[in-house]
């Protein structure tokens, strides 16, 4: 278990594991004069030896650094779900950086602000913090030990409209520029999306996160601003895709329908479907379902990309309690 160790710098200093940056270096954009005092609640009962945090009313957006053992150069910003309500900060957060640390991979969990806490541009919150986010790791990715043309973003669920809104919005400005370093690249160099939120149309729209993102009545200019399925162009990052067939929380068609605008647009793309697993299985509830394969797949595709070396292999780690 990770002790954390606060920092509110923005780099110059080696990384430590389990280190808190913030993100920005002042109140974030649109988060002036309002007051919320973050929660982080413990939802593991009775005999769970795996922790099952989740954080609200986040109003410092930060990132908490994951160290592997032999860093290999490259970096995965990590966006948990939690339906926009919540940020999982476990199972969609620590426990794929503590798998991808076992590939060489430095990992970044995003702990961003929500779209329906009071924030002046509620809906481009997240990714006003993800843009922020990779452009911070970017800028700093000489003195992290990191390749800047080795970057990428992971996001669970709802997590993943935040990853996915990031690779096909990255140029999109969502806030006026503070600092130097607002001048980095925002795009990521790939993206994995697992159980993804990716629409916002009717018919396969996750309800749960549209209301908390758009409200309850969203305009059909509001629904198509934040469908990402829209926004795939030539320039959108390679991508993998994995989701569950059964999972009645984000219909399938959330991943189907990127995949199809991603090879439209010719982008590299591998999508796996699974015949079991529902919703936000992450790694712990992967057991004996076929979408167990996954962290092996992704792994295998990643070095197809060139992010980890050939001879590294998918192995799984002990450190979550």
């Amino acid at each position: 278990m990770l002790t954390p160790i606060t920092v509110a710098t923005h780099g110059n200093e080696p990384l430590q594991d389990g280190q808190t940056i913030n993100i920005w270096p002042e109140v974030a954009p649109g988060s002036e004069g309002l007051t919320l005092n973050e929660e982080v609640v413990e939802r593991s009962t009775g005999s769970a030896k795996l922790k099952d945090r989740c954080a609200w009313k986040i109003l410092n957006p930060t990132l908490t650094v994951y160290l592997p053992q032999k860093p290999n150069g490259a970096g995965v910003l990590i966006a948990p779900g939690g339906g926009y309500q919540r940020v999982v900060l476990d199972k969609e957060g620590e426990e794929p950086a503590l798998w991808l640390n076992s590939l060489g991979i430095t990992c970044f969990v995003l702990r961003y602000r929500l779209p329906g806490e009071g924030h002046q541009q509620g809906p481009d919150v997240p990714l006003q913090d993800a843009q922020r986010a990779i452009r911070l790791v970017r800028k700093n990715a000489s003195n992290w030990g990191l390749n800047p043309d080795r970057l990428g973003i992971m996001g669970f669920s709802a997590g993943g409209h935040v990853a996915s809104s990031l690779a096909v919005k990255y140029q999109q400005q969502v806030y006026q520029p503070i600092d130097g370093i607002d001048e980095v690249n925002a795009r990521p160099s790939f993206l994995i999306l697992g159980y993804p939120v990716i629409t916002m149309q009717d018919g396969y729209v996750h309800m749960g996160s549209r209301n908390q993102l758009l409200g309850g009545q969203p305009t059909r200019e509001q629904m198509d601003a934040f469908s990402n399925e829209l926004y795939v162009t030539k320039d959108t990052p390679q991508t993998f895709i994995m989701h569950a067939t059964d999972d009645t929380s984000v219909p399938v068609q959330n991943s189907i329908n990127f995949y199809l605008a991603l090879k439209k647009a010719e982008i590299p793309v591998e999508l796996h479907l699974f015949k079991d697993g529902g919703h936000g299985y992450s790694i712990r509830l992967t057991h004996g379902k076929t979408c167990q394969l996954w962290p092996e797949l992704c792994t295998e595709w990643l070095k197809s990309i060139g992010i980890i070396a050939e001879e590294q292999s998918f192995r799984l780690f002990h450190r979550l309690g």
